[in-house]
């Protein structure tokens, strides 16, 4: 089975690609998803997110909003959440790749917003990334409801460049020159994959 590491900055057109790929038959283990399912109502994360950040539990969720507004700013709190969390979000990936394994699907893919700063290109086969011309990254970014200037510096804050990206990945798919594009590259790709994948 190859996994394939999809990652890239913010608003480059990672999401979209992962629901590409979703529709082409892969299956594909959402990070960002995972963590909104811990901090929602019931979530494994919740109580022990609850008891490190006091009054941030609304109901039987975290209000998210509440909580990233604690450690923004604040890279010990941000630490102490990335400790919750990437445990729960690891033994989440672990049972989704043991499950394709036992299913013996050819290729998944691990939607991995910070793969390369975190050293995640180690547990796939090949990096893909998502890419845009700045120009375009900041438009998408800015019509995001509540996103400023200072939040968009905070998140990039903690990202590699865009360029180290691309010259780290296997592959760079080019989200600016329209979905076509985009569509044509990973249709290419899994081709080649699942030829390598079946071999």
């Amino acid at each position: 089975m190859i996994v394939i590491g999809l990652t890239g900055s913010v608003a480059m057109g990672k999401t979209t690609a992962a629901r590409v790929l979703r529709r082409l038959g892969v299956p594909v283990h959402d990070a960002d998803r995972e963590v909104h399912r811990l901090l929602g109502p019931g979530g494994a994360a919740v109580e022990a997110v609850a008891a490190a950040f006091p009054g941030v539990k609304r109901g039987r969720a975290i209000d998210r909003a509440a909580l990233g507004r604690l450690v923004f700013a604040d890279a010990d709190a941000l630490k102490r959440l990335e400790e919750i969390l990437h445990p729960l979000v690891r033994g989440a990936e672990r049972r989704f790749l043991a499950r394709a394994r036992r299913q013996r699907r050819p290729l998944v893919v691990l939607d991995i917003p910070l793969l390369l700063e975190t050293g995640g290109e180690k547990r796939v086969d090949q990096v893909v990334v998502v890419s845009a011309p700045r120009r375009i990254q900041i438009a998408r970014v800015m019509s995001r409801p509540g996103m400023t200037a200072a939040r968009l510096a905070g998140v990039e804050a903690r990202q590699m460049s865009d360029a180290e990206k691309r010259r780290r990945a296997d592959l760079v798919i080019a989200t600016g020159l329209g979905k076509r594009h985009s569509l044509d590259i990973l249709r290419r790709a899994l081709r080649r994959w699942r030829r390598v994948a079946n071999a």
